[in-house]
């Protein structure tokens, strides 16, 4: 399993003197909520080198090279708008109530983190939240607002008013009502959809989707930018002052997941190759309730439901959580994944309900309308019925180790969102800070990289850069079947109970897909994409393997205590290049 956690530094061979090429002073890999924040806060930064309309950014031989480049690019996977932030249904996290304070946020998320927050960052996002959602209702997003002044949380009354105070839940984990949505359960949407018509407008930032970012170009010591691919336009250079990476989570190592097909870790996966280190891999969170249909992609029930007053029943009725948890189906989501998955062991069923009957229709159609809708698709009427639901993959906690500047280590290359690991989550997240991190610290990474390139005066130009590879005859295999048999392994060995018995297991198979896969040289992004879940499952596998003890989201059946005089402390990982 070593060399598991040694890949080669390219994964495919290339000469930057021979591809099409593009300038910017700051590429953004990504376009969540942290990547359009990041791009938005390097525009605002005065430019060193004149800028153009950079809505259409060309490709050019190297003999265009001295072309001005666009103050700020965004490449996106897939379309822009196609990511785990518009998928979020929860809320954000934020203190605006004269009952609720700093202090109480700071300590929620801290006691959530257990043990490995950075209380310096967990006291900079929550402090910096309010100003951020200012700006965001500046640029138009729509939050739900109180009716009446009365918050969420009565199950009663008609829909909010457009206007009025913010409309504040409480969700589990958090000790006081701070929690605002949009459009009630599309609260992702409504922020992706305001930043990306920000960004839009913004003749400071170009854009490109259907871009796969396939590896960063390191020389001379520092990320120059990275080698995408593009279906129409084959493989070519994005070259950049700064870059940052804000390319989300690995969601998809899992064969359960809440999160979008784009989710494979790449901006993790490739920042390690290039010699950053990834830190707290064995924490992925699992959202404790998604709908649960044989055969269906998993939907998320957002946790606000359960703010509203949802009670988990297992297959005989029972409602269970008070067993486990004096805040019953308000615990912490790790609480609550892992006595919903006792709960299906103890009745030998696949999965538990959610049960909102008891609220009035009108409020759950009001307040939840997407999860109305898509439960109504399946034959459920939630206002009648249960929802049949079970715990999936839904956050990595872990990723790129950024400092207090989201500086990854390696010059000029930065990192924000899920991708990073800011010790904003330590163990385990607390509800609805996710979207609050990627707010502040994408604006931050975009501000600190547009500000260190202004300050050393940096040009863009480009690096002679040959990478060959050695040529191996490429077996037949089936990529899909691999990819699905991973996700399989890491949902059986790796999901919310873990030990050391299937950590073995899973050892073993990734070394035979290792062997077989990862030396190869791909030429599309399928075969990219499963070089580098192979590479992150290998590191999640080996950290679980090495913590031995539980501890928020990373439960051990073996190792069922914390252990703090041990393992209160970071695993990390990191190549030497």
């Amino acid at each position: 399993m070593d060399d598991v956690i040694l890949p080669r530094r390219y994964l495919v061979g290339f000469d930057t003197n021979q591809l099409p090429e593009l300038f910017t002073e700051v590429l953004v890999i990504g376009s969540g909520v942290a990547g359009l924040s990041a791009a938005l806060s390097a525009s605002e930064v005065a430019g060193l080198l004149p800028t153009k309309t950079a809505s259409a950014p060309s490709l050019h031989s190297r003999a265009g090279s001295g072309v001005h480049p666009t103050k700020v690019l965004i490449v996106s996977k897939n379309k822009l708008g196609e990511n785990n932030t518009m998928r979020a249904q929860g809320g954000i996290a934020v203190v605006l109530s004269p009952g609720d304070s700093f202090r109480y946020h700071i300590k929620d998320t801290l006691e959530a983190g257990q043990g490995l927050c950075d209380q310096k960052v967990v006291k900079e996002v929550i402090r910096n939240g309010p100003g951020r959602i200012k700006e965001l209702i500046g640029l138009g997003a729509n939050f739900d607002r109180a009716v009446n002044s009365v918050p969420y949380g009565t199950g009663q009354g008609p829909p909010p008013p457009e206007d009025g105070p913010l409309a504040l839940a409480k969700e589990g984990g958090h000790s006081r009502p701070r929690v605002i949505h949009g459009r009630g359960d599309s609260t992702g949407m409504v922020v992706e959809e305001t930043l990306l018509e920000a960004v839009e407008g913004n003749t400071n930032i170009g854009t490109m989707d259907h871009c796969f970012a396939i590896d960063l170009l390191v020389v001379e010591g520092a990320c120059r930018g990275a080698l995408l691919w593009h279906k129409q336009k084959g493989r070519f250079v994005v070259w950049a002052g700064d870059t940052i990476l804000a390319t989300g989570g690995c969601g998809q190592l899992y064969r359960e997941t809440t999160n979008s097909v784009v989710a494979t870790g790449d901006g993790a996966a490739m920042a390690y190759r290039a010699g950053a280190t990834l830190r707290d891999m064995e924490f992925v969170q699992f959202h404790p309730t998604t709908l649960y249909i044989a055969g269906a992609a998993r939907a998320l029930i957002t946790e606000a439901m359960r703010g509203e007053g949802a009670i988990l029943r297992n297959k005989w009725g029972e409602r269970f959580m008070p067993r486990y948890h004096p805040m019953a189906e308000l615990a912490p989501r790790d609480v609550v994944s892992q006595s919903i998955l006792h709960e299906m062991q103890l009745t030998d069923h696949t999965h538990v309900y959610l049960d909102v009957t008891h609220l009035p229709r009108e409020f759950l159609v009001s307040r939840f309308p997407n999860i109305c809708s898509t439960c109504k698709s399946f034959h459920i009427d939630i206002s009648k019925e249960l929802i049949p639901v079970r715990p999936s993959a839904h956050y990595m906690m872990g990723g790129i180790r950024v400092d207090a500047r989201t500086r990854t280590g390696i010059p000029h290359l930065y990192a924000c969102g899920e991708t990073a690991s800011t010790g904003m989550h330590g163990a385990n997240r607390l509800g609805s800070n996710s979207l609050l991190e990627g707010l502040v610290y994408g604006h931050k990474a975009g501000r600190e990289a547009s500000l260190s390139l202004k300050r050393r005066r940096g040009k863009v130009r480009p690096y002679p850069l040959e990478v060959s590879m050695e040529a191996k005859r490429l077996r037949m295999l089936d990529l899909e079947d691999i990819r699905d048999s991973l996700k399989s392994l890491m949902w059986r060995c790796a999901g919310v109970e873990r030990d050391g018995k299937h950590l073995k297991e899973a050892t073993d198979a990734l070394a035979q897909w290792w062997e077989y896969v990862m030396d190869k040289e791909f030429h599309t992004p399928e075969g990219w994409e499963l070089q580098n879940m192979i590479l992150l499952a290998g590191l999640v596998i080996r950290a679980t393997q090495d913590r031995k003890e539980s501890r928020g989201a990373h439960y051990r059946k073996d190792y069922p205590q914390r252990d703090d005089r041990h393992w209160k402390r970071h695993i990390t990982f990191t190549v030497d290049r």
